[in-house]
């Protein structure tokens, strides 16, 4: 392929981590690229939680509005941000490899709590902005306080060091891509089975145009089959719930080396309600999504 690719990619250090991977890729196929700097609704509006953020897809929009106008040839997105129905006319043509999908909490020297659950002291000021972190964090500790945080990683940081917060909940794929010296403070890294990341966590999706086939040729090239297999569950499942980031809901998937799928779920109806938490395993794909959101409901 001779032309140079355009990325179009949200302008967050990591998200331009995200995009400056994919040239790394798309360079050791001999082809060029260039990065197309946009910005999204999600990205303009800083003051409000998610949930109060109308409509689905607020990190992607418009940057699929560029892929269908042409002015783009491509998009990163974090999977995670991604909506399961795609827009007309745009194709997820392939994934990344997964980075470690486990949420962390990351703790304030001066909240540490000696024999609490996560050595996080009683009556705690947690800050995030996911639904789904904040059922599950109430159902292991009902006694914290949430408290909405948004704003770029190094951003949450200087809001905990400064005492906003007792602790704040972080992506661990995040934290480890940019290298967050998290020197100072307590971290606790989850364990993705017992608290549940967003579906594709850590996964990067790679959208193209439905008919550029050239581009889509390309991009195959660089796909992780064995990623999409896991995440294809994971993403039926929300979508079969008809839920995007406002739904509190984590899916899990690992594939064994037999072959078998092994799917960690947990939901609950609204950020503050008890949380659904279940396992499930099956030696095919057939109807396990279904599955899953029948167990949950």
């Amino acid at each position: 392929m001779e032309k140079t690719i355009k990325i179009g990619t949200r302008g967050s250090k990591l998200a331009l981590w995200q995009a400056h991977y994919t040239q790394r890729m798309l360079q050791d196929l001999g082809i060029e690229s260039e990065l197309i700097i946009i910005k999204t609704k999600g990205d303009a509006i800083q003051h409000l939680s998610f949930d109060k953020i109308e409509g689905k897809g607020f990190f992607t929009k418009e940057i699929e509005d560029a892929l269908l106008r042409e002015e783009v040839d491509m998009a990163v997105h974090s999977m995670k941000d991604l909506p399961t129905v795609q827009p007309e006319g745009l194709a997820l043509t392939a994934v990344s490899y997964r980075a470690n999908p486990a949420d962390c909490l990351i703790i304030n020297p001066a909240s540490v709590e000696s024999g609490a659950l996560f050595g996080l002291k009683t009556g705690a000021v947690v800050g995030t902005s996911s639904a789904r972190r904040k059922a599950q964090l109430l159902d292991f500790r009902p006694d914290i306080t949430l408290k909405d945080i948004r704003g770029n990683v190094p951003t949450r940081l200087e809001k905990l060091k400064s005492g906003d917060f007792d602790a704040i909940m972080l992506a661990t794929a995040g934290v480890e891509r940019l290298e967050i010296d998290l020197d100072g403070f307590q971290v606790v890294r989850f364990n993705p089975r017992e608290f549940v990341p967003a579906p594709a966590q850590g996964v990067l999706a790679f959208q193209t145009r439905k008919d550029d086939l050239p581009v889509r040729r390309v991009l195959k090239k660089i796909h992780r089959a064995d990623v999409a297999e896991t995440t294809n569950i994971e993403r039926k499942v929300l979508q079969l719930a008809g839920g995007g980031c406002h739904m509190p809901l984590g899916v899990y998937c690992e594939m064994d080396p037999q072959g078998n799928y092994h799917v960690w779920a947990a939901k609950a109806p609204e950020w503050n309600a008890p949380v659904n938490r279940i396992h499930l395993s099956s030696s095919t794909t057939f109807e396990l999504a279904e599955s899953v959101l029948k167990a949950l409901e």
